[in-house]
């Protein structure tokens, strides 16, 4: 099957998918770089190259600190390189940096203290969060967000609700003490406990009642045909006028909604990937550009919002999944600093290498599974 074919299957053009795509990872990896770029200059770190994608460059330009910004051919992520890297995936040219002048040597990467190194590391994810909250604040405040309470409108037949005890007109009020305002986030809540038992507390002709409920794990599938397995309690919102209200932030406020909306994604993202790790959630539900592609291609037929909305989602995951403490990834480097801060010198170059090699069989092996399961 070819991509156009693959594409089409799920009811768009190849074209569409593509652009999609590269418009998400162009705007993501830049932003990651962009991080590593800014914090770098600021401690005094001489950047030789800036590139978006690996491989041959597309073109590019010098600019007068000498760094070369350019744009190479395999999309698939970034790098800055550094004054001393040895290549673009990092490493020291020792030999280099000896033949270098004092001057030079103080606006390498490798001289710089393991604070500044480990800055220098961190800013990449930690611009990737910013970029989200970024694009949260701005829908927030220019679009507001529309919000149905979370009053029950019927209860499905031999679902989870109706053996916990929901009736029809029932208002949710706090899922295990956090308190809910309204129906999606009762959906979030619910979507990722399947065979988890929810307290919940409801208020049914003005008394609150307790109930405990076990969301059932069911496979659904989405307006493209996409299938996920995901808790679902059995009941259905109430859309009636009085149910439903649009809300409005000012700036400050959007930006602390934003600030509460990254949080809960990286919480669902690292709980995803620990019950994937434990066995309880199935590892087929991990994707790969090829998946990126498609939903960003289905999103993308949605509109701008909910393109950007995506956009800020695996913004996020990738920030997080940066932060992994594997060699290879930002978090493996960071890891090796807190190592290096706690014995006062560094690992020998011999154990860090094998440490990298060990992440990027690793790093490979995660992205032919995770492209084994788009494929599949």
């Amino acid at each position: 099957m070819g991509l156009v074919d693959f594409f089409s299957g799920f009811g768009m053009s190849a074209p569409v998918a593509i652009v999609s795509f590269l418009f998400i990872l162009t705007i993501i990896v830049f932003i990651h770089e962009l991080g590593h770029f800014l914090v770098a200059r600021w401690c005094g770190v001489s950047v030789k190259v800036f590139s978006v994608g690996f491989g041959p460059e597309l073109f590019g330009f010098d600019d007068r600190h000498g760094t070369r910004w350019k744009l190479s051919a395999i999309p698939l992520g970034g790098y800055v390189k550094f004054l001393g890297d040895e290549n673009e995936a990092g490493g020291t040219d020792r030999t280099a940096i000896q033949q270098m002048s004092e001057e030079e040597r103080a606006r390498t990467f490798a001289n710089q203290g393991v604070g500044a190194r480990a800055a220098i590391v961190a800013a990449g994810p930690i611009a990737n969060f910013l970029l989200a909250i970024v694009i949260f604040t701005a829908i927030f405040s220019l679009y507001g967000r529309q919000v149905t309470e979370a009053r029950v409108d019927a209860v499905l037949a031999d679902s989870a609700a109706e053996a916990a005890g929901f009736q029809q007109g029932d208002l949710i009020v706090s899922i295990d003490g956090a308190e809910i305002d309204s129906f999606s986030e009762l959906q979030r809540i619910v979507t990722v406990n399947a065979d988890n038992p929810l307290k919940f507390v409801v208020e049914r002709d003005g008394q609150r009642i307790d109930l405990t409920a076990t969301p059932e794990r069911q496979v659904v599938e989405d307006r493209f045909g996409n299938v996920q397995r995901v808790g679902r309690l059995g009941i259905s919102r109430s859309t009636t006028a009085e149910n439903v209200r649009t809300e409005r932030f000012s700036p400050p406020q959007a930006a602390v909604l934003a600030v509460e909306e990254t949080w809960f994604v990286v919480e669902q993202t690292i709980s995803a990937v620990a019950g994937m790790i434990s066995g309880r959630e199935s590892a087929d539900q991990l994707g790969g550009p090829i998946k990126i592609a498609q939903m960003s291609g289905q999103i993308a037929t949605l509109g701008i919002v909910p393109l950007l909305n995506f956009l800020a989602l695996i913004s996020i995951s990738i920030g997080l999944i940066n932060l992994f403490p594997i060699p290879i990834l930002d978090g493996g480097h960071l890891l090796f600093f807190a190592v290096e801060a706690a014995r006062g010198r560094p690992l020998s170059e011999r154990a860090q290498e094998i440490g990298f090699r060990i992440g990027l069989v690793a790093v490979i092996m995660l992205m032919i599974f995770a492209t084994w399961n788009d494929i599949t």
